[in-house]
This record gives C-alpha cells, structure tokens and sequence, in this order.
C-alpha cells in the first residue's frame, strides 16, 4: 500500500499533544521499511515541529543518524522516478539530509534543482537563500549577491527570508571590496527601515532582530570608516534626516572611530552629524559625547572645551528648555565643572602675579556660574561665585548684579547674606574711589538702597548697625543731614549696636544738627558722644577725640548764645556764654563767650552790668586780644550810663599804656567838658596845647581854637592864649564862624590891652622919646584891631574903626594937653603950643576920617552901636556937620500896587 500524504494546511491543532504526535511519528519511521512512509514521516514531524515551535522530534544526534538513514529512501525513490508525494519538498528534505550529514556539496546540488526544476514552489525561496549562503561561505560573494539578488526578486518584501537576504545581500557586496559599497550601504539602510520604519519601532524592537540590526549599524559604520566618513555615511542616507534611527549610525561611526583610538575622527563624526542635522534631538547627546571621546583620548583640554561647547550650544533659554531631564542635568553639571574649573585657574594665576590670566579666567568662571543661574537648586551660591569672580576679574558692574540676585532674588541659601553685604562693599569701594571700571558708575542714593534692601532681609546681621553708622557719615558729608540723621538714629537705637558705632552716630547727630542751627539738640548729641568716650566703649577713637567734642559742645553753647543774643533774649544769651567756661574752662571759646556776654549786656543796655562783665573781663584776660578794646567799650557804657567822668577817667588809664597818649586824653577832656568837670578837662588842655600842636586839618584846628576859647571862657585871660587864638587863626586855611569870631574877639581883647598900654603912656619931656613909645603903642593896638577886621564880622568892623580912630584922638587929644617946657618964654610957649597943634592936626584928621568911615557904613549895614559912638565922637570933634538931632529909621520898600 502506497502511503497517504496529507498536505499540510495551517489550520487548529488537534486536541492532542505536539509531543504525542511527533512520538507516534517518530515511531513509524523506525517502523517502517516503505521508503515513501518514512520520507512521510520525516515531513510530518518537521512540519509538527514548525508548526508548534517546540523542540520535539529527534535529538541532534539521532536527527544526523536518521537523515542518514532517509537519504537512502530518498535515492531509492528518486531512482524509481515515481513519487507520489511532491518531488519539491522532497529534494528540500534531500538537500537538508545532505546537509546534516555533512555533504554540503550535495546539499546544494539538490537546492538548486529545486529552485530550477520548482521555481514556483514555495521552498524555492529557501532554496536559493541556502544555495546564496554557500556561495557566500565558499567566498564566492559576486554569485552569493545574484543568488540572494533573485531570493528578493520571487519574495514578498514582509517576508522574514527577505530581511535576511536583503541583509546577506549587502554583506556580499560588502566583501567585495569599496567599489561595492555604495551598493551595500543601500541594501542595509533597507534593511534598517525595515527593521525600524517609525519612531515607536526603536523601542520595541524583536529580541530576535537585535543581532542583525546591530551588524547592519555596525557594517555601515565599518564602511563609512573607511572611505570619507561622516560625509559618505551622510550621502548614503540621502541627507534625510527622515530616518529616526539615523542618529544611531552616525553614533556607531563615531564609537568605532572611538575603539580604534581615532579619536579627532570620532569627534569630526559627533560633530557632523549635529551640523548635517541642526534640530535634531539627539544633537545634545552627540555633543556630549564629544566630551567623553576626549576623556578617553586623555586629552582635559580638549574635553573642557568640548563641554563648554555644549553648555553654548544649549544656553539660550529655549533650547535648554528642549532638553530632557537628563541632558538638562548634564548642562548643569558642565556649566558648574567648567566654572569652577576656571575659578580654580583664576586663583592660580592671582597667586602668581599673573593679572591678565586671572581676570580672563574669572571673567570666564563667572559667565558658566552666571548660566546656571535659575537652572540649578544652587542657584544663589553659584551666582555668588560669580560675582566674586567678577569682582576678581575687574568687572564690577556684573558683579554687582550677581552678588543682588544671589541675596535677593535666589535668596535663602546660608551664603545670602554674604552675597548681599558683598554688594553692599562693592558699592562703597566704588563711591570711595576704590573700585573703578567702566560701566560701574555709583552713588550714595544707590549704596542707601541696598543697604534699606538688605536691612528688611537680614534684620539680624550685626554688620547693619556698622552699615548705617557708615551711610550717616556719608550722608552728612554729602549734605543731606536729614537722611544722616536718620540712619544715625537708627543706630543709636539698636541694642546690638557697639561703642564705637554709636560714638560714630552720635558724631553725625550732633554735626548734623550743628550745621542745621538746631544748636539745643546738637549740645545734648555732643554730650553722648563724651559719654561714650569717657565709657570706654570706643575701640579706635582718633587722638583728641574728647578734647575735639569738648570744643564742639562749647561751639553749640556758644552759637545757643549767639541766637539769643539775636533775639533780644539778653538772660538767656549771657547765661550760654559764661557757662561755656564750665564745658572748656579757659579756653580760647570760653574767654570770647566771657566777652560777647559783656557785649550782649552792652547792646541791651544793661551798662552797669556790663560794666562789671568788661571790668571782669579785663581783670581776668588782661593780655588777651580781645581786651583791647575793653577800654572803648567801658567808656562807651559809662558815657551811655550817664557817667562821662568815669568814662574819661577810664580813657587816661587807658593812655598811660598808649605810644601816643593824646587821642585818648583829648577824648578824656572832651568827656570832662561833658560832666561839666572844668578843672580836669583845663588842665589836659594846657597839658595838650603846651606841646604846640600843628593842625593837619579843618577838624584839627577847630578843636585846638575850641581848647584855647574854652580855657578862656572858663576864667583863664592869658594874653599868651588869646595871641595864639588869633595867630593860629591868621595862620590856618580852614576856618569857622566860631573859630574867627573868638579869634576876631581875642584880638579886640588884645587891641583893648594895646590901648590901655597907649593910653597909660604920657607924654613928658623930652616929647620926642614919649611920643615914640605912644605911638609905638598906638601902632601895636592899631595892629591888634586891623586883625581884628580880618577875622571878625561886620560889627567886629565897627568897632575896630572905632577903637582905631580913638586911638589917633586920644593921641591928638595928648598932645595938646601935654606940658610946655618951663625954660620956654611966652613967646616961644606960644610957638610951642602952636607946634603941638599942628603936629596933634594930623591925628585928630585920622581919627575924624576913621569915625566917618564908620559913620558911612550905615548906609550898607545899618546902625549899631560902635557906629553911634563914632557919630558921638564925630559930634564932638566936627560939631558943625555932626552935631545935630536926627532920628534913625528902617526904610522899608513896599511894593507899589500900581496907585
């Protein structure tokens, strides 16, 4: 009997065991003797075993016996030439039975008369995939290509047989050298998009194709290699950055150049794939792992760079937003490494005097701590780095900004208060001169507030109290006292203020309101800043600080007088100055405090007192300068007392020390005339004028005519006098009307004595001598009148006329009455006495001609009584014209109202 073959269909297994199955045919084939039964049997369990995917059937030494064994049927039915089973699936068998049994040759021969004889059978794609291997392994690549090339030309492309010889395809281009390559490089990106056709495909690749799309990567990368790298690899692809698993090759190119220690290519491969696919999201990794090819290399240098890379290729906020988790730590940690790593370089190159690599390093530092700003949990503490960097590189302006976002705005690291005292020193380097660049421009308004901004935030920091002492001096020495005296009350009000920092804020309070005016508050300042020295409490005050203070607090009593004084609160003004001698005793303030409390009695007219303040005054300081003029002060209060003889008496003390004692004596006399004290003021007077004095001026020569009329008035007649009155006023070219009517009177006076001393000559024999000396007399008051005429007025006019021309009618009138010699006959005393009247003719003619000179002045001054007694004289001397009646009247013109 012929053995039935049941062709086998995919269809249920039967509810039996696969095991069981595969036993009862494995059975048979022992069994059996029928060649078809057992070639049966073998395909049946062949096909169980497919079919279940369990290893059952044979073991692998009983498979090569048994295949032995069924080569035998298979010869013998072919021999027959009739086969009632298909001869396609039995040359398959053949061939595999040829195959285990180590005939390879045989094997191959029966593949290829299935494919050639059955090319349609469905184990003709099989067929040919075994006869391409053996080409392939013989090394015969060229017919391992065709043979694999028409293996994808009778398959369906989902077929697994197509992957694989798509893929032992382009291992036979391959081995057949670069000319080749171009085309194996095709047939394995097939190979690739097959295996991996989207993005979802990279994450749930078969265990199974793991090896063959990792020998297809690493393939590609060989090649690539091996001729242009990077560049050929990028026109294999097409420039398609389509692919999602392209990043993967070029990763491949990249670590084989690695393995084989060609590390620059390696990093040309990183880099190109990053520049051929700008956007691509695994350009980060690529980027860092230029960085561990260089590690690997050895090469720090290189590696740094290749990290600082990285964090510039991925600063901008949007693009390390686009990192993952992972690459985003990744950036941090260079951006921190390469920060710290430069801050390190800086401290060196500082240390070894090396200024321009130091700041370059610092600078560099503070850009990588700058980046991590809000990237990192670290924020505050990198950037407080970075500002210190900065400050070491000489850019303070960044510095600056880093040290306030460090406190401020990534606040609440241990480090923050640091940071932002590090600002605040900044700025007062910059505003002291001490930190200068360009761009960093400070002032005190910017130095307050960050003081304010660092007072609200660490309340508690003990270097605030120091702070604002600082910003009070500073503000004070800028002239704003009221925000100095502000934040010099805040210091004085902290308990945890030090000695010294008050001393420094009662300093700023009291110069403060010193300069203000405010001088009560300021006084009560200056007194805390002496209790503070005089505590103990002050570690560094400067030398002479208490004595300075003690000078202020008496300036501010001193000035607390002086506004006083201002406003007529005369008590309040003498009490603050006489008190300053308790704050600073004998000090240069105290001794003008002594002497503006005189002078404020002085001006509020309270002279005894003050009086007895200058006296003090005086008394105490007798040498001091400003005693100098206590003199004039005493006598200007006793003159404003009511009391001109102390004053003068003060002056002639006062003149007994002078060079030239003569101002002040003639002041004195003047102040005697005042108080009515004659004898006193004559004497200094006489004194005065008993030098002769020369008058320089009209004021000089009226006072001296003045000494000399008063010494008169008051009973002294000294022709001496009355000579120098009238010669020093011949003699001037200034004059009065008072000095030339007592100058015109004492020369009446002296013209008067003239007359008397004319008068009382007589005229005795012998006539000629007598006369002589009365005519020498009447010449000497004649004189004495004439000066009179210069000096006087109208009726000092008159009356010289008159005296005058008395003067020549007392001497006519002595003539005619003087004695006839006794030896003389009647005759010869008739002769005489007729030479006496012709001599006494001429005198009695003057005198007539004077007294009618004066008579004719009547008609341009009017009548006065010098004038009548000339009119009487004229009566008696010229009876016949003069003696008559008459009656003088005042003629008066009256306008005529035209009548």
């Amino acid at each position: 009997m012929r053995p039935v073959f049941l062709p086998f269909e995919a269809r249920p297994m039967p509810a039996i065991s696969p095991a069981e199955v595969a036993r009862r045919y494995q059975k048979l084939f022992r069994s059996s003797d029928e060649p078809e039964v057992r070639i049966d049997a073998l395909n049946r369990l062949s096909n169980i075993q497919s079919l279940s995917g369990e290893d059952i059937g044979f073991t692998p030494e009983e498979e090569t016996t048994i295949y032995r064994e069924a080569i035998v049927s298979y010869e013998s039915i072919l021999a027959r030439g009739s086969f009632s089973g298909r001869l396609d699936e039995l040359l398959y068998q053949m061939a595999k039975a040829h195959a285990l049994t180590g005939q390879p040759e045989q094997s191959i021969m029966r593949l290829k008369q299935l494919a050639g004889l059955y090319p349609e059978s469905p184990l003709a794609p099989e067929a040919r995939f075994r006869v391409a291997e053996s080409a392939f392994s013989d090394g015969n690549y060229r017919d391992a290509e065709a043979q694999y090339q028409s293996v994808l030309e009778i398959v369906d492309g989902d077929s697994p047989l197509s992957s694989k010889a798509r893929f032992m395809l382009g291992w036979s281009q391959f081995k057949q050298g670069v000319g080749a390559w171009d085309r194996a490089a095709g047939n394995f990106i097939t190979v690739l998009d097959g295996f991996l056709p989207n993005q979802e495909s990279l994450q749930t690749v078969d265990r199974s194709s793991i090896d063959t799309i990792d020998d297809t990567l690493r393939v590609l990368a060989m090649m690539a290699a091996r001729t242009d790298g990077a560049e050929r690899l990028y026109a294999w692809l097409n420039a398609s950055d389509k692919r999602h698993w392209t990043y993967i090759v070029f990763d491949r190119l990249a670590d084989y150049y690695a393995v084989l220690g060609q590390y620059e290519a390696s990093v040309a491969a990183n880099h190109a794939f990053v520049r051929y696919f700008p956007n691509h999201p695994h350009n980060p990794a690529f980027m860092a792992q230029v960085a561990d090819v260089w590690q690997m290399a050895g090469k720090p240098a290189k590696v740094r760079a290749a990290k600082a890379d990285y964090v510039a290729q991925f600063a901008a906020p949007e693009l390390y937003h686009s990192l993952s988790g992972a690459e985003q730590s990744r950036w941090v940690e260079f951006s921190r490494q390469l920060g710290d790593f430069n801050y390190h370089v800086g401290s060196q190159a500082l240390a070894a005097g090396d200024h321009a690599r130091a700041q370059e390093a610092f600078s560099t530092a503070a850009s990588f701590y700058e980046a991590l700003a809000g990237r990192t949990d670290a924020s505050g503490e990198v950037l407080r780095l970075a500002g210190d960097a900065r400050l070491q590189s000489g850019q303070y302006r960044a510095a600056l900004i880093d040290f306030q976002q460090s406190a401020y705005k990534f606040g609440g690291h241990p480090e923050a208060a640091d940071a932002g005292w590090a600002a605040i020193v900044l700025l007062r380097e910059g505003l002291d001169g001490r930190r200068q660049a360009p761009g960093f421009v400070t002032n005190i308004d910017a130095l307050a507030h960050e003081a304010e901004r660092f007072g609200v935030n660490f309340v508690g920091d003990p270097r605030l109290t120091g702070l604002l002492a600082d910003l009070a001096v500073r503000w004070f020495n800028k002239g704003n006292l009221e925000r100095a005296i502000g934040n010099a009350q805040n210091v004085v009000a902290r308990d945890a203020a030090t000695g010294s920092e008050r001393y420094a804020a009662w300093q700023v309070m009291a110069k403060a309101r010193q300069q203000r005016g405010e001088f009560e508050l300021a006084e009560q300042a200056w007194n805390s800043v002496l209790g503070a020295l005089a505590g103990g409490e002050v570690t560094a005050a400067e030398p002479g600080a208490a004595s300075a203070a003690k000078n202020q607090l008496a300036t501010v009593i001193y000035r607390q007088g002086e506004k006083a004084a201002e406003t007529r609160n005369t008590d309040a003004a003498v009490r603050h100055f006489e008190r300053i001698e308790t704050v600073l005793p004998h000090s240069e303030i105290a001794i003008k405090g002594r002497y503006d409390a005189a002078n404020t009695l002085l001006l509020a007219l309270q002279y005894p007192a003050a009086i007895d303040a200058l006296t003090r005054f005086r008394r105490d300081f007798p040498r001091h300068a400003l005693a100098e003029d206590i003199s004039d002060k005493l006598v200007y209060a006793h003159v404003s007392a009511g009391d001109p003889s102390s004053a003068a008496e003060e002056l002639l003390s006062a003149a007994t020390t002078e060079v030239n004692p003569w101002p002040a004596r003639l002041k004195a006399a003047a102040l005697y005339h005042e108080g009515g004290e004659t004898g006193p003021r004559n004497q200094l007077y006489r004194a005065y004028l008993g030098t002769n004095p020369v008058a320089n001026s009209a004021d000089q020569h009226i006072l001296h005519q003045t000494m000399r009329q008063r010494l008169m008035e008051s009973g002294d007649s000294s022709p001496d006098l009355q000579q120098a009155l009238v010669d020093k006023e011949l003699a001037s070219q200034w004059h009065s009307e008072e000095t030339l009517g007592w100058a015109a009177r004492s020369a009446l006076m002296l013209g008067a004595r003239a007359a008397a001393t004319f008068t009382a000559i007589r005229l005795t024999h012998p006539l000629a001598q007598s006369l002589d000396r009365k005519q020498s007399a009447l010449e000497a008051a004649r004189k004495r009148f004439i000066e009179a005429e210069k000096l006087g007025d109208e009726l000092v006019r008159s009356e010289s006329l008159f005296r005058r021309a008395e003067l020549y009618r007392a001497l006519a009138q002595d003539l005619m009455a003087s004695a006839v010699p006794a030896d003389l006959n009647e005759m010869e005393a008739l002769q005489y006495q007729m030479l006496l009247e012709e001599e006494a003719f001429p005198f009695e003619e003057k005198a007539i001609q004077l007294h009618a000179d004066n008579h004719q002045r009547i008609t341009a001054l009017g009548y006065d009584a010098w004038i009548g007694k000339s009119l009487d004289a004229l009566a008696q001397m010229n009876p016949g014209r003069y003696d008559r009646t008459v009656r003088w009247m005042t003629w008066t013109v009256e306008t005529n109202d035209g009548a």
